[in-house]
């Protein structure tokens, strides 16, 4: 199954209604990867990559700086479906986040879900498409199969 979702977030230091925040704050980090940061967001996830796009649910989870580099982060969220077919179920993941240019691809692994998602394993890909000073849209693109 491949399913494609668009993840809008309010960055780091946009106020308060920011959709990501420091729980923890090592090291002053643009991007939340200072090393031994703890991040924690809340964002919204619609259909499409405009801001009026329908919402079908939101990117719940934490990152953690854990690159001594600073390039890169820890991540485990869960996608949490609010809305349409898949409203009531969730998807499980992990992985790292790089700290890297726009349309940058990178992969998270898919751990588990509930609901029509239950028993799921599989790959997130993520694509940030748009960025501006207070905001990050990323492209989810999930593959998922079951056990």
């Amino acid at each position: 199954m491949h399913l494609r979702f668009y993840n809008h977030e309010r960055i780091l230091g946009s106020g308060p209604s920011a959709t990501v925040v420091y729980a923890v704050q090592r090291r002053d980090s643009n991007s939340g990867a200072g090393f031994g940061n703890v991040i924690v967001y809340d964002n919204l996830l619609r259909s499409g990559v405009e801001t009026d796009s329908p919402i079908v649910g939101r990117n719940q989870g934490m990152g953690v700086g854990s690159s001594l580099a600073e390039n890169s982060g820890l991540t485990n969220f869960q996608l949490v479906f609010t809305a349409g077919k898949y409203n009531g179920s969730s998807l499980a993941l992990q992985g790292l986040f790089p700290v890297a240019p726009l349309r940058t691809v990178f992969e998270r692994a898919i751990t588990g879900g509930t609901g029509k998602f239950r028993l799921a394993r599989g790959y997130l890909l993520t694509t940030e498409v748009r960025a501006t000073n207070t905001t990050l849209t990323g492209q989810l693109d999930a593959y998922i199969t079951f056990r």
